[in-house]
C-alpha cells in the first residue's frame, strides 16, 4: 500500500536551465535528443521514450506520465519505466532538490562523495588534473575568418601536392636525412625538439579549437591538463555535443591530427627544397616532430586521445570505451559461469564481437603503457618516493578495476555456484596452475660455436703487404715452418738505416787505433754501438712477427678464398687459423644466471650448424664456468652478428649486457665429426636437456630478484 501511494506522489521538477537539443538519428532509426547542463556544461544523449517522458515531466505522477505517452504515441511504457529516468535524473543532478529538512544533509553528503577525502582528492590530482589558461572563445571569433582559407578544398590538394613533392624529396636525399636524424640525438637536439613539439601541440589544440568555432561551437578554456605529473595541452570542445550532424563532430575531433598533418606535408618539403642551415634544420625537427606525435600519440583509439574520438564519431557511438568495458566484462563472465545475464546493450552479433575483441585490445594495450608509466615514475624519483608512486600506479590503473571486476563476481556469488560452467573454469584454472608449478622438462636453446680445442690464429699484427703465403686452405703445415711473409715498409726502412749505422759504428770502432781523438772517443762509440745494435735486434725481433712460423704441426683452415700476394692488410686483420693435429673439437656457448643452475656437467646436448647441411650432433657438457664472464670472445655469439647475446662495445671490446656463463660442450662418446665439418669453425644452435623446472617457479624467482634489487634501500 505504501509502495502505491509513493508512485503516485509527484515526481520532483526538472532544473529550469536545463536545455533540449536535437540530437542525431540513432543507428536503429529512432531519434534522439541532447540534455544539456550548462552549469557544469555536461551533454546527456536521451532516446525517444526519455524525451517523451521529458516532456511531461510536469504531469506530476509515474502513472500519469506512463498513461499520457501510451496513448499519444506508439510507445508503451509502464511506470518502472518513468522510475528508471527518474534514477538516472537523480544520480546525475538534474532535478530540483525537495524542500524537506533532510535535504540540506543529503546535498551536504552528495558533495562530500563528490570531493571525497583529502587522500582521495590528492591522489586524483595526481594522476590527472588541469589548468585553464586561457578564455580564447571571443578571440577565435574574430579570427577565424582570417583562417577560413587553410579550409578550403584548393588548400587540401595544395598540401597533398606538397606531401608526395616532400616524400619524393626525401627518398631522393634518405642518407642525409637519415644522417641528420641521428645528429639530432644531442643535447642542443633535444632541446630543438621539445620547443617543436610544443609549438606543434599549440597549433594543434587550435586546430580544433577552430574548426568548434567554425561550426557554430563555443570553446570556453584552452589550457594544460596533467597526467601523472606529465604535461599534455587540451582544449574544452564539450559542445561538439550540440551537433546533430555526426560529421561536424569528426572534424573538430580530426582537426588536431590534420593539423599537425599539415603541417609535417609542408615542413618536409621544406626540408627537401631549403640549402643547409638552420632553416633546413627546422623544418626537419618539424616534420619529424609532427609525425611522431601523430602516429605514436594522437592517433591511438586505446587511450582518450583523438584517434578515440575519431572512431567513436564516426561510429557515431559516444561513450565507447565504456560500452565495450561493458559488453566484454559480461562476455567474460559468460565464458566463465554461464550466468545468463542480459547483455548490457542489444547489438548485431558482429558489431558485438568486434566491440568486445576492441575492449580486451584496449585493457592490453593499458596493461602495457600503464606499466611503463609506473616504471618511468619509480625511476624519476628518489627511491623511497619512486617505490610508493610505482604502488599508486599499479594500484590505480592495474589492480582496481580488477578490483572492481571481483566485487561484481562477489555480488553474483550464489548464482556463480550454481553453475555447472564454474567448476569447469576452477577446473581449468587449477590445471593452469598445475602445469606452471609443475616441473616441466626442460631444454636450453642458445647459439653456439663450434671450434677446435686447440688453434692458433694467424693474424698480420699492423698493416702490412702480403708478399708471401706459403700454404693453401687444407695444406699440412710442419712445425716450425714459415706460413707466410708480410712486407712493412716502415720497419724495412728502418732496420736498413740501423743496420748501416751498425755498420758505421763498428768500422769507427776498428778504426780508433790509428787516431788519437777517436781512441778518446772510443767508449763513448761502444755504447753507441750497443744502442743501436740493441734496437736493430728489436726490430728483426718485430719483423719476425711478420713471418709467423707454425708453433705445432697441423691443418691451415678458414683463408680467405679472395686472399693474394701483393695485397695489403689492416692492422689485425686475420689471415687464417692454424688447427693442431689430433686436437679436440669443442662447442662453446654462454647462458645467462637463470639457466645455468639447470646445467650439469654430463648433460646431454645437441647442436645443429646454420648451414644444417649435416646431421646433428650429439654433444655432452663437460664444463660450467662458476664466475660470470666480464668480456664476449666470441663476437660470433653477440646480437650483433646474429646470435642471441646481448652485449655493447667498450673500449674494443664487447661486454655483455647481463651475467653470462661460459659453458663448454664436447663430442659425446661414439660420435665423430662428420668430414663436411672436419677443421671448421662454425656457428650453430645448442639445445641442451637441462634439468626440470616448474615454468611458474623461474618467473617467481625472476620477479623475486628484481624486487630485492629495485627495493633494496
Amino acid at each position: 500500500m505504501l509502495a502505491a501511494a509513493a508512485q503516485q506522489m509527484a515526481l520532483p521538477a526538472l532544473r529550469e536551465e536545463l536545455a533540449l537539443l536535437p540530437g542525431p538519428v540513432l543507428p536503429d532509426g529512432q531519434p534522439s535528443w541532447t540534455l544539456h547542463d550548462p552549469t557544469r556544461n555536461l551533454f546527456f544523449r536521451i532516446d525517444w521514450p526519455t524525451f517523451e517522458l521529458l516532456r511531461r515531466w510536469g504531469m506530476g505522477t509515474a502513472e500519469q506520465m506512463a498513461k499520457d505517452v501510451n496513448f499519444s504515441t506508439t510507445l508503451q511504457l509502464t511506470e518502472a519505466d518513468v522510475q528508471t529516468v527518474a534514477q538516472f535524473l537523480t544520480g546525475n543532478q538534474l532535478l530540483q532538490p525537495s524542500r524537506d529538512a533532510d535535504t540540506p544533509r543529503k546535498l551536504a553528503e552528495r558533495l562530500a562523495q563528490i570531493r571525497g577525502t583529502p587522500w582521495n582528492w590528492l591522489l586524483h590530482h595526481y594522476l590527472f588534473f588541469r589548468v585553464p589558461l586561457v578564455k580564447p572563445d571571443a578571440w577565435l571569433g574574430r579570427w577565424k575568418s582570417w583562417v577560413g582559407w587553410c579550409y578550403s578544398p584548393a588548400f587540401f590538394c595544395l598540401t597533398f601536392l606538397a606531401l608526395l613533392l616532400g616524400l619524393f624529396q626525401v627518398v631522393r636525399q634518405w642518407e642525409g636525412f637519415t644522417a641528420q636524424l641521428v645528429d639530432t640525438f644531442s643535447l642542443e637536439g633535444l632541446a630543438s625538439y621539445a620547443v617543436a613539439l610544443l609549438c606543434v601541440k599549440t597549433l594543434h589544440e587550435l586546430g580544433h579549437a577552430f574548426t568548434a568555432k567554425r561550426l557554430g561551437c563555443r570553446v570556453p578554456t584552452m589550457g594544460v591538463a596533467f597526467m601523472v605529473l606529465w604535461p599534455m595541452a587540451y582544449t574544452d570542445t564539450n559542445e561538439t555535443w550540440r551537433l546533430t550532424d555526426p560529421r561536424h563532430r569528426l572534424q573538430v575531433a580530426s582537426a588536431g591530427i590534420a593539423t599537425e598533418l599539415l603541417i609535417a606535408a609542408w615542413a618536409t618539403l621544406a626540408w627537401g627544397l631549403l640549402p643547409d642551415g638552420p632553416a633546413r634544420s627546422a623544418a626537419f625537427v618539424l616534420a619529424t616532430t609532427s609525425w611522431v606525435a601523430t602516429l605514436a600519440i594522437n592517433a591511438s583509439p586505446f587511450m582518450r586521445f583523438d584517434g578515440y574520438f575519431i572512431l567513436s564519431d564516426s561510429l557515431d557511438m559516444p561513450n565507447l570505451h565504456e560500452r565495450c568495458f561493458a559488453l566484454a566484462r559480461w562476455r567474460l563472465r559468460e565464458w566463465l559461469f554461464n550466468l545468463g545475464e542480459e547483455v548490457p546493450e542489444r547489438v548485431p552479433p558482429r558489431q558485438q564481437r568486434w566491440m568486445i575483441a576492441f575492449a580486451f585490445g584496449t585493457w592490453l594495450y593499458r596493461l602495457v603503457l600503464f606499466i611503463g608509466i609506473a616504471l618511468l615514475v619509480y625511476h624519476l624519483f628518489f627511491k623511497v618516493l619512486g617505490v610508493f608512486l610505482f604502488l599508486v600506479e599499479i594500484a590505480w590503473f592495474i589492480w582496481r578495476p580488477v578490483r572492481m571486476e571481483l566485487k561484481a563476481w562477489g555480488e553474483r556469488r550464489k548464482s556463480i555456484l550454481q553453475r555447472g560452467r564454474t567448476a569447469l573454469s576452477a577446473m581449468v584454472l587449477m590445471a593452469l596452475v598445475g602445469l606452471a608449478f609443475v616441473p616441466w622438462p626442460g631444454r636450453v636453446t642458445a647459439s653456439a660455436l663450434l671450434r677446435p680445442a686447440e688453434s692458433w690464429p694467424v693474424y698480420a699484427p699492423s698493416g702490412a703487404r702480403l708478399d708471401e703465403l706459403k700454404f693453401r686452405e687444407g695444406d699440412r703445415v710442419p712445425a716450425g715452418a714459415v706460413i707466410a711473409r708480410l712486407h712493412v715498409p716502415d720497419l724495412n726502412t728502418r732496420r736498413q738505416a740501423l743496420t748501416a749505422r751498425v755498420d758505421q759504428l763498428r768500422w769507427q770502432a776498428a778504426s780508433s787505433g790509428f787516431d788519437e781523438q777517436t781512441r778518446q772517443r772510443m767508449l763513448v762509440a761502444e755504447d753507441t754501438l750497443a744502442t743501436a745494435q740493441a734496437e736493430l735486434a728489436s726490430v728483426d725481433t718485430e719483423l719476425r712477427n711478420f713471418a709467423p712460423k707454425a708453433p705445432y704441426a697441423g691443418t691451415l683452415r678458414d683463408l680467405d678464398p679472395d686472399l693474394r700476394e701483393g695485397q695489403w692488410l689492416a692492422r689485425k686483420e686475420r689471415l687464417g687459423l692454424l688447427v693442431k693435429e689430433g686436437t679436440a673439437w669443442l662447442v662453446e656457448t654462454w647462458l645467462d644466471e637463470a639457466a645455468v643452475p639447470r646445467i650439469r656437467p654430463g648433460d646431454r646436448a645437441m647442436f645443429i650448424n646454420d648451414g644444417a647441411d649435416t646431421a646433428p650432433l650429439q654433444l655432452r657438457v663437460q664444463e660450467v664456468d662458476r664466475d660470470a664472464s666480464r668480456v664476449l670472445t666470441r663476437p660470433e655469439l653477440a646480437a650483433q652478428a646474429g646470435g642471441h647475446l646481448m652485449a655493447r662495445e667498450k673500449n674494443g671490446q664487447l661486454v655483455p649486457e647481463r651475467a653470462v656463463y661460459r659453458v663448454t660442450l664436447v663430442l659425446a662418446e661414439g660420435q665423430t665429426l662428420p668430414e663436411a665439418l672436419n677443421h671448421k669453425t662454425l656457428r650453430g644452435t645448442v639445445t641442451v636437456h637441462a634439468r626440470a623446472e616448474a615454468p611458474g617457479l623461474r618467473y617467481l624467482r625472476q620477479a623475486s630478484a628484481v624486487l630485492v634489487r629495485e627495493f633494496g634501500f
